[in-house]
């Protein structure tokens, strides 16, 4: 069994059958998947898939001769290395903000400008504009203790149309607007101006989260999934922060700094990565370019979400004036949610790296490049396949940009390359399942079951994926912008 189609078939099975049907924890399911996902690659793949990556031959072979065990670890590793100390940062930032109140005043504050109403649409409009220039997992830490308190806030109803409002929201601006990193790497891929992806992919992005929306309403009323008691996030606690009054939450300028900061310095820095030539002085002062020295030091995401996770403690603290004796406490009750979800994220992790080397990718390129469709679609189908076989969205992003790359050039579009950008994106977010490590921060932050999960998250950006699928092609055809 060498096909990488059947190896696919085979972790499938795997991962799906132990954690539903066998009940087995996710972690031991991904791991034991990523384990027969790797004994089942030949070693030939491996070395192509290294080659691939800009490996020498010799280093290729080298690679492809390392253990199995050497193979899931460096996988789980460079998974960690991504999000280890962000998930910890953020789950400290989360029960901070839940306990010191934070989150109920800025709850408060949402409801007299959107109405209680109206509260789910503040939710998936803010997720989407804080998601273009902040990495879509770190939004999700900061706004799920909001979704958490809210629903508290309303009598703990529409827990599960405020979630999906979160998440809708988060994923499409991931997908569509630029400086988010794959619609950054599809601009330079396939050539499209910067600032017609961002005006195009907001426009689509703001289209295809208004489906969500409306899915997530009718999901709601479908399936009653509860706000769950959670060890660092116990309902009776959020409850009763719920019934203070004003005068006893903090500030409202102090309740947004733990999640403000992070990300007012994470897009001050994004924006001089993306728009900024490198080693060039942004400025003529001394004084103001140390001063943009030191934001864009604050903007590195770990350091940013440290700095965010500080500021909460600090809150929390003046808050609640004699806990600094059980503060230790407090933050190990949060670690050990946090270092939960950094095992199964980082396992996930391993088994859509063992996936990638089985070289998942290049079969599937192989079997669509003579595929005679309409390119919009096409790359639409391939960044789909892709990303439900293997997990990573910025690989299936990069195997289509690839693939597409070359028909753009040789053939005559009829239409802008930026529609291309779109269907790429929109194909992004099919199917979201148990390999992928964004669902487990999904699952994981808003304490929904892997099987709530698969049959409200994955649904709803898949609609929203044809949805943009749908709404790219007629744009294409209405405004080909050539």
């Amino acid at each position: 069994m060498t096909d990488p189609i059947l190896i696919l078939c085979v972790g499938v099975v795997i991962v799906v059958g132990g954690i539903i049907g066998l009940k087995l924890h996710p972690f031991l399911a991904l791991l034991s998947a990523a384990l027969v996902v790797a004994l089942l690659t030949p070693t030939a793949s491996l070395e192509q898939f290294y080659i691939s990556k800009g490996s020498t031959a010799a280093d290729a072979i080298k690679l492809a001769h390392k253990s199995i065990g050497e193979r899931i670890a460096t996988e789980f590793g460079n998974t960690c290395a991504k999000i280890g100390i962000l998930i910890a940062m953020a789950a400290i930032i989360g029960k901070s903000m839940l306990d010191s109140g934070s989150a109920e005043k800025i709850v408060r504050a949402m409801l007299k400008l959107t109405g209680v109403k109206k509260a789910p649409i503040g939710f998936i409009l803010s997720s989407f504009f804080l998601t273009i220039p902040v990495f879509v997992d770190t939004v999700l830490f900061l706004m799920m203790p909001l979704a958490k308190a809210m629903s508290i806030r309303l009598g703990n109803k529409n827990y599960l149309m405020l979630v999906l409002t979160v998440i809708a929201g988060a994923v499409m601006a991931n997908s569509f607007v630029p400086p988010s990193p794959g619609p950054l790497f599809l601009v330079g891929a396939l050539n499209v101006p910067i600032g017609l992806m961002m005006v195009c992919g907001t426009l689509l992005g703001l289209c295809t989260i208004t489906v969500g929306y409306f899915y997530a309403i009718w999901a709601n009323k479908k399936w009653s999934i509860p706000l769950r008691d959670a060890p660092d996030a116990r309902l009776e606690d959020i409850a009763l922060i719920a019934n203070k009054d004003d005068k006893e939450l903090p500030p409202l300028g102090l309740a947004l700094l733990p999640a403000v900061f992070p990300l007012v310095t994470i897009c001050i820095r994004s924006a001089v990565e993306a728009f900024a030539a490198p080693k060039v002085p942004l400025t003529g002062s001394p004084f103001l370019n140390t001063l943009i020295d030191v934001v864009l030091f604050f903007g590195d995401k770990n350091i940013a979400l440290f700095a965010g996770a500080v500021f909460a403690l600090l809150v929390l603290l003046r808050q609640k004036k004699t806990m600094k004796s059980g503060l230790t406490a407090f933050v190990q009750t949060a670690l050990l949610s946090g270092g939960g979800i950094i095992l199964i994220t980082a396992a996930g992790g391993s088994f859509g790296g063992m996936l990638q080397q089985t070289g998942i990718s290049g079969r599937i390129a192989d079997m669509t490049k003579d595929y005679q469709m309409a390119l919009i679609p096409l790359a639409f189908f391939i960044t789909a396949v892709v990303r439900t076989a293997q997990g990573s969205a910025t690989v299936a992003l990069i195997t289509a940009s690839g693939i597409l790359a070359g028909m753009a050039q040789n053939a005559n579009l009829g239409f802008n390359p930026v529609y291309l950008c779109l269907a790429i994106g929109a194909g992004a977010k099919l199917v979201p399942w148990m390999n992928d490590a964004g669902f487990w921060i999904m699952c994981k932050t808003s304490n929904l079951t892997e099987r709530e999960a698969l049959k409200t998250i994955a649904p709803m950006q898949t609609i929203m994926g044809l949805a943009g699928l749908i709404l790219t092609m007629i744009a294409a055809q209405l405004f080909p912008m050539i």
